[in-house]
């Protein structure tokens, strides 16, 4: 770093005459970072030029994440005390509390406005940005709307950290938004202690659209496409108690766009949606129900979590902001005697890029499931609807109401066909010679040929083949065809990690969501 002493001097010489400093008022001159460091920020000196990459920036946050967020109940009381805003066309605002507003443009389309910032939630630049760009876009899908230009905002330290973090993280963000068809088109920045980013993003909804998004009813279905823990496994990093694999899967889920779930939603004809973030989950489904005067019961058990973060929160590691939620909620959740104090723990964590969290009417269930499956994003259903004017029940179990599970691809079995017998794939009858004697369509018996006719002796090994067929099945998400395939292929002598690897291949092209089915699996196995 080259000095200029006649600036440093003339700089100083300001601040000691003033008896502060000139950038900061709160310092005397000369200050800690010239004792400790022989850098004067104030003249405009910086510290050497540090790798990006090598840099941690979490080691530079207080509360990482949406735990930054001032605590809910906090920011009521003062939004209560505001003004309200007399405007015919804004649908919604302020007062409804809602993920964006909405402000009506003509009869037919209404314009979707949200802004969201927060610190930084991992160590990496670049995945920070795409972290916070998939959250910023989150409450514009869970409105039901399509975003469409983001501007923005930027706290930095510029004088104690390298500019080049502000690249890598605007660069992972534009890669979201290139993602998204989102144009970046301007921003502000302006110095601070502590890394801030985040972003204004503006949308469009067809007024249909955002009015049908807003009739949530007793006996509708709850449904949230990712799993809960990103606020804890965030904050155990941070304190030096990791949790790597809870914490991989989490970074892949908070990067992941909420659009296909949105684009499912719609398609299925959803009642109500909200998007999972700061507030926690509980928090989150008492805005959404508020104004419809009703109430929920989730179930314990069917509460979906990433690896590690139950483990965190039964032994201590609760972050401030779960204390934050819960003050927030109050008397208003009632937890059935019994229930695991970490599955409520959980339903308070604050999350970062969470899930939609989806009510919709029992017999459009199935259409969201495959509406999701389809488009390869996951769905848990977590509780229902009922009519407990702004109670929210955690009873015990599982939801036991309605069929959770789901097929992300079509199974080849016709009403005519027998279910498959526990452990087969929902495909094994095509893979044995009986099935062209099967009462199935002619199409499905050639497929079935075609399948075997593959699996034949040929160039590749029968191993080679049984670890591109596993790669397949995972990125599909097909449980029964899994635990078929998984039985074979350690019959074969194929190893854990050479599995591995196939369904790293399949993980790579799909995201989190094939992630999170891989691990489910692999996890049911080490219970069984």
């Amino acid at each position: 770093m080259k000095i200029d002493f006649a600036k440093r001097r003339r700089v100083m010489e300001r601040s000691m005459q003033l008896g502060h400093c000139i950038c900061d008022a709160r310092r005397s001159c000369p200050c800690d970072v010239l004792r400790e460091q022989d850098i004067c920020p104030c003249a405009g000196e910086r510290p050497d030029p540090v790798a990006a990459e090598q840099m941690k920036l979490m080691d530079h946050v207080r509360n990482a994440g949406c735990a930054s967020k001032i605590p809910p109940a906090q920011l009521e009381a003062v939004l209560a005390r505001l003004p309200a805003v007399n405007d015919p066309n804004i649908i919604s605002g302020l007062a409804a509390a809602d993920d964006a507003a909405i402000y009506r443009l003509t009869d037919t389309l209404n314009l979707v406005q949200t802004v969201d910032v927060f610190t930084p939630c991992v160590d990496d630049a670049r995945q920070f940005g795409r972290i916070c760009a998939a959250n910023c876009l989150s409450d514009i899908y869970a409105m039901g709307g399509t975003p469409r230009t983001a501007l923005s905002v930027l706290a930095f330290p510029s004088e104690k950290l390298p500019g080049d973090l502000v690249y890598e993280m605007l660069a992972g963000a534009m890669e979201i938004f290139a993602e998204a068809n989102v144009a970046l088109v301007g921003g502000h920045s302006v110095k601070d202690e502590e890394i801030k980013l985040g972003f204004a993003i503006t949308g469009l909804i067809d007024a249909a659209e955002a009015a049908a998004l807003e009739t949530p009813s007793a006996g509708d279905v709850l449904v949230l496409t990712k799993p809960l823990g990103t606020g804890v496994l965030t904050f155990a990093r941070q304190i030096g108690r990791d949790f790597p694999d809870g914490m991989a899967a989490a970074e892949l889920s908070m990067a992941t766009l909420n659009r296909v779930a949105a684009e499912a939603m719609r398609e299925a004809k959803a009642t109500a949606c909200t998007d999972v973030t700061g507030f926690g989950l509980f928090a989150h489904l008492r805005r959404m129900l508020r104004a419809s005067g009703l109430g929920a019961e989730i179930f314990a058990e069917s509460l979906p979590a990433f690896p590690g973060a139950l483990d965190a929160l039964r032994q201590g590691v609760i972050p401030g902001a779960i204390e934050r939620n819960r003050e927030y909620v109050g008397e208003d959740l009632l937890a059935a005697a019994g229930v695991d104090e970490a599955a409520a723990h959980l339903g308070f964590d604050a999350q970062t890029s969470g899930g939609l969290l989806i009510a919709i009417a029992p017999d459009r269930l199935a259409a969201l499931q495959q509406a999701l499956a389809g488009r390869g994003a996951a769905g848990h259903v977590i509780g229902r609807i009922n009519q407990e004017a702004g109670i929210l029940r955690l009873q015990n179990g599982k939801v036991d109401f309605v069929q959770t599970s789901f097929k992300p691809v079509e199974t080849m079995h016709t009403p005519e066909s027998s279910p498959a017998a526990p452990g087969e794939g929902c495909c094994a009858d095509i893979f044995t010679s009986s099935a062209a004697q099967s009462t199935v369509a002619e199409s499905q018996q050639a497929f079935g040929a075609l399948i075997r006719s593959v699996q034949a002796p040929g160039v590749l090994n029968e191993k080679t083949k049984e670890l591109i067929l596993f790669s397949l099945i995972v990125g599909t998400r097909c449980q029964p065809c899994f635990e078929a395939h998984y039985q074979k292929a350690r019959k074969l002598g194929i190893t854990p990690a050479e599995l591995d690897e196939a369904a790293w291949c399949a993980i790579a092209l799909g995201g989190a969501p094939v992630k999170m089915f891989y691990q489910e699996m692999l996890d049911g196995k080490a219970k069984g």
